[in-house]
């Protein structure tokens, strides 16, 4: 366990740091999901589309993300995150938009 643990980087961790890496991870696999979504979605309709939970994954996913990114101080990886954010929000509010008229 300690060599995948060293190998990960992971091996030399507190709580505290364990804890962030979760949170960050939560980020990732929640972001990551949306494609599976996407995926699912497009089979059972037999078309390629792209769901509103595709959307929003991508959008928690990447708040969290951004987060985690601030917390290690890593400014190109929140400023994609950033960036990723305005136009997942923009897409949410198009969609919303045309459902409610």
């Amino acid at each position: 366990m300690n060599f995948i643990l060293d190998l990960l980087g992971l091996n030399n961790l507190n709580f505290n740091e364990t804890l962030w890496v979760l949170f960050g991870t939560l980020g990732q696999l929640i972001f990551f999901s949306r494609w599976i979504i996407q995926w699912f979605s497009s089979e059972k309709s037999k078309t390629s589309i792209i769901p509103v939970a595709f959307w929003w994954c991508s959008l928690f996913g990447g708040l969290i993300t951004l987060i985690y990114a601030h917390h290690i101080e890593s400014f190109p990886f929140m400023l994609a995150q950033a960036i990723g954010i305005i136009v997942y929000s923009r897409n949410l509010f198009l969609i919303y938009r045309r459902q409610s008229k």
